[in-house]
This record gives structure tokens, C-alpha cells and sequence, in this order.
């Protein structure tokens, strides 16, 4: 199959025939009228996976048709060779190696204002203490809570778009809520009222969203169209899009991007190029990056407590590097086996010196590394895999899940001094038990239980008593504003 422009140009199938833009049109509504369903608006995925050329360029045209026309056996996929014609499923499968388009036009067509926000009290219009209030994840249905950390009660709760994902980011002073869903949906939600303001798509297939240390931008990280949105963060509307292009002129997916506070900056890492890019947010920034060279595409990241350093890894390297920010200098190596989390890390002082730790996705450890020589001082055995790392400066344990184990259902409590786990959990046994978070104050934690029949876990995190359970559908995360605006110590950032 001889692949050419979208527009009416004909294009060789494997029949013979051609392939004309109309014929790839007729193909776009068929896919919404038989696909959509399942594989999602925009091809992004849904019940079934993504249909986008990076999914698919493993598979060749010819497979491609055969699925369409036969259907995939012992799965869902439905053979669809008696509803359409052997040249509408060419068409079909060449509409589905096509990446779909997403401009800055489209993003500010998407843009909606629910609520005009300078009409809105300034002041909390709930009893909860503003800081102390939990935005939880409920994966299983698409929703968002808020959850008061003093009550363990929940104030509201709203529709959230297809899988929130890198975590919900807030203002600075902790009165909005900004969510990024993989289908590129990006939500402001103000906590003070409880309402939804604004919503824009600000592209197909997002990583993740940061905001500015002074609150005024929010940047968002995509896969699909490789690029990052800049939106004011005030309404959610456009300011502009960058093309994520090397040096080399390379185009590159968005690994993640996070704010750096202390530097008045955006930290953006990239998927298919060796460079970090990092972003100016002081005043009138024109958000033009400085390029850091790096030895490797990085997937994942996290500071180090100051600031000054990444800590980075990619899924290729067997370990991680450090990465001086103000030199751009690659200053150590770290030998980590695996493929660590570093984004779910954390750290925390022990006899004096920071030290970091990182659960793993492939290997049953977490492994603790002193950044003053960016040496492993512990690898920790695990029951398996996991995810999170979680704790609290007024916390004797670091929590973590072993998400990717058969016997997924426990919960490590690792002694923050010793390097040992002090305590097993099991809090359901047979259901998945992951993601830790602390009230503001450390003195009670929320854990997770990842399943349709789930729930949110309160316990004492002095006496690991449990106090009170509240019922909820897959809650994948939860996030504390006051331990997120103030960076806290044991929290991701």
C-alpha cells in the first residue's frame, strides 16, 4: 500500500484498486460508527487500545486489514468483513495509520468557560479546612472527589474526562485544581466552590500537566501531536503551542513536564530526543526552551530537594543519571537495576542526610540512593513490583504497594531509619492496595483499594489503626492541597 497526502490524491491498496480523500473520509465515519465505541474518539483508545501510527507501527498494512476484516481472535475485536467492502476496509486501514490533527485552532475551538470565576466568593463556601482537603482519582467510573481530611467526608464530587492521569496539579494558594486526562482534556476546578470553571482539549494524547510557581501558566506535555500547550491559567485558554523538536530538528513525544518552584521554571523531559528542555516562567516569559544535552531519552524524573538537580532514567537504561540543572552537565551515574519510578519516589532525611528512594515497575525492590554521592546505599526486597512510594516528615514509615505482584493485596511499611520493613498490610485481601496519602498534618494517611468495589482506607499513621472506610470505584489516587502547594517532604511533586 503506497501511502501519499490526505487530499484527493489517489493511493494504491493492496487490491489493486486506489484510495481516493473521499474514500478516507466515508473511512473516518465508519470508524465512528463502528470503532469509536470501543477504541474511543480521535483513535485514542478506550475498552480497546489506542489506534494511532505509534501503537500500531509494529503491525504491517496487510495484518492491519486482516484484523478489520476477520476480527482478532480469543478478544473482543469483531470481524467486520460482512458489513463493509473490500475497498472501504483499505480505506479504514489507511485512515488508521494516519496521525490525527490537532492545532492550536482546534484546541481554541474546544475551549469552554462553565463558570465565570471573578463572579465566584473568594473565600471557602465549606466548613473543611482548605489545605487539608484530598482531590481523589476514582478510575473505575471517571469521576473526581473532594474529600475533607479532618471528616473523612466527601463535599462534591464531579465527571472527570477518560483517565485522569500524572496527577492533579494546584494553584498556589490551593484554591484551584487543575486535571489532565490521557485523551488530552484538560479541567479547572475551583475547591473554594466547588465548581467546575473551565475545560479545553489541549491535545489527543497527554503525559501531564504542570503549573507556574506564580500561578498564572499552566504547561501540558503531549504525546499526541509531540508538543507542549501553554494555557493562561486563569481560564484555560490557548496562549501557545511548541513544537517538541531537537536541536536536530527531531520530533519528539513529552515524556513529562513538572514546575521547578525554586527556579522560577518548567522542567520538561522528551521521549525521542537527548535533551531536557527547561522553560522560563518568571515575567513575560516567552517560553522559548534552553536546551540540555543528556545521555539518553528519559521517561522519568524527579528533583532532588533544592532543586538544582535531576534525578532521570529511561526505560532503555539499565540505571539513571543526575543532571546538573545549572551547568546542563550529566554530573553521575546511578547504577539502578529495572526500570524505576523515579516520578513516584520520594525523600526524606535520615541521620541528618537526604537520602532518595524509588519503588521499581519490573523488579521486587525499592532502592535507596544518598544524593550527596548519588550512591544505592539499599536495595530493599520487596513481595513484587510496585508503583508508589509514599510518606510524611512527621511519619516513622515510607509506604509502598507491590502493584505489579500476584498477591498485589499488601502494603509495605519500610522503617525510614533502618531501611527495613517494619510492617506488612493486607487492608482487603485479594484486592489491590496502592497509593498513599497524607493528611496535611501526618498524623492520618489514605490508602487506596484499586478495585470497582474499592475503597479509600483511613488510618492512624502512628498507631496503623484504621479508622474509617469510605466506599469508592477503582479511587486510583489522591492528592493533599497542602502537601502538594508546600512541596512536602514525602509527597510527589
Amino acid at each position: 500500500m503506497k501511502r501519499i497526502g490526505l487530499a484527493m490524491l489517489w493511493i494504491g491498496t493492496s487490491h489493486g484498486a486506489v484510495t481516493t480523500g473521499a474514500d478516507l473520509e466515508q473511512a473516518e465515519r465508519n470508524y465512528q460508527q463502528l470503532c469509536q465505541q470501543c477504541h474511543g474518539v480521535n483513535r485514542i483508545g478506550g475498552a480497546g487500545p489506542a489506534l494511532l501510527p505509534q501503537s500500531l507501527g509494529r503491525i504491517k498494512p496487510g495484518e492491519i486489514r486482516q484484523v478489520i476484516e476477520n476480527g482478532r481472535p480469543a478478544s473482543q475485536m469483531a470481524a467486520f468483513g460482512t458489513l463493509l467492502e473490500p475497498a472501504q476496509i483499505d480505506a479504514l486501514a489507511l485512515y488508521l495509520q494516519r496521525p490525527p490533527n490537532w492545532n492550536e485552532e482546534a484546541i481554541r475551538q474546544s475551549h469552554r468557560v462553565l463558570v465565570d470565576g471573578a463572579t465566584l466568593p473568594d473565600q471557602p463556601q465549606h466548613r473543611a479546612d482548605p489545605l487539608n482537603l484530598f482531590v481523589v482519582v476514582e478510575a473505575g467510573n471517571h469521576h473526581v472527589a473532594v474529600v475533607d481530611g479532618d471528616r473523612f467526608e466527601v463535599l462534591a464530587r464531579f465527571a472527570s474526562h477518560f483517565a485522569v492521569h500524572g496527577g492533579p496539579k494546584f494553584s498556589p494558594d490551593g484554591r484551584f485544581v487543575y486535571l489532565a486526562s490521557r485523551d488530552g482534556w484538560i479541567s479547572l476546578y475551583d475547591l473554594h466552590n466547588l465548581k467546575l470553571i473551565a475545560e479545553v482539549r489541549a491535545g489527543l494524547n497527554t503525559r501531564n500537566l504542570a503549573v507556574s510557581k506564580d500561578g498564572r501558566w499552566v504547561l501540558v506535555g503531549n504525546s499526541l501531536p509531540g508538543n507542549l500547550a501553554v494555557l493562561d491559567a486563569r481560564d484555560l485558554s490557548l496562549v501557545k503551542t511548541i513544537a517538541t523538536l531537537g536541536s536536530d530538528g527531531q520530533a519528539s513525544r513529552v515524556s513529562a513536564v513538572y514546575t521547578a518552584a525554586p527556579r522560577n521554571s518548567f522542567i520538561v523531559a522528551l521521549k525521542d530526543v537527548n535533551e531536557v528542555w527547561e522553560l522560563s516562567t518568571g515575567p513575560n516569559p516567552d517560553f522559548v526552551p534552553r536546551r540540555i544535552e543528556v545521555q539518553d531519552h528519559l521517561d522519568d524524573f524527579s528533583f532532588s530537594p533544592d532543586y538544582r538537580q535531576l534525578l532521570a532514567t529511561s526505560r532503555k537504561a539499565q540505571g539513571g543519571q543526575v543532571i546538573d540543572l545549572d551547568s546542563g552537565q550529566v554530573v553521575s551515574d546511578i547504577s539502578l537495576p529495572g526500570m524505576p519510578h523515579l516520578g513516584s519516589g520520594t525523600y526524606w532525611k535520615r541521620d541528618g542526610r537526604w537520602v532518595f528512594a524509588t519503588p521499581n515497575i519490573s523488579k521486587g525492590l525499592v532502592s535507596v540512593i544518598d544524593i550527596n554521592t548519588w550512591k544505592v546505599i539499599r536495595q530493599i526486597p520487596t513481595l513484587g513490583p510496585g508503583f508508589f512510594l509514599r510518606s510524611h516528615a512527621n511519619s516513622r514509615y515510607a509506604w509502598t504497594d507491590v502493584f505489579f505482584a500476584a498477591g498485589n493485596d499488601a502494603i509495605h511499611l519500610i522503617d525510614k531509619q533502618t531501611l527495613e520493613i517494619a510492617h506488612t498490610l493486607r487492608p482487603m485481601p485479594g484486592k489491590t492496595a496502592a497509593h498513599v496519602e497524607f493528611t496535611h498534618d501526618g498524623r492520618y494517611l489514605l490508602l487506596s483499594i484499586w478495585d470497582t468495589d474499592g475503597a479509600l482506607i483511613v488510618y492512624d499513621s502512628n498507631t496503623l489503626k484504621e479508622i474509617k472506610r469510605l466506599p469508592m470505584n477503582k479511587p486510583s489516587g489522591k492528592y493533599n492541597v497542602g502537601n502538594k502547594i508546600e512541596f512536602a517532604e514525602g509527597t510527589s511533586h
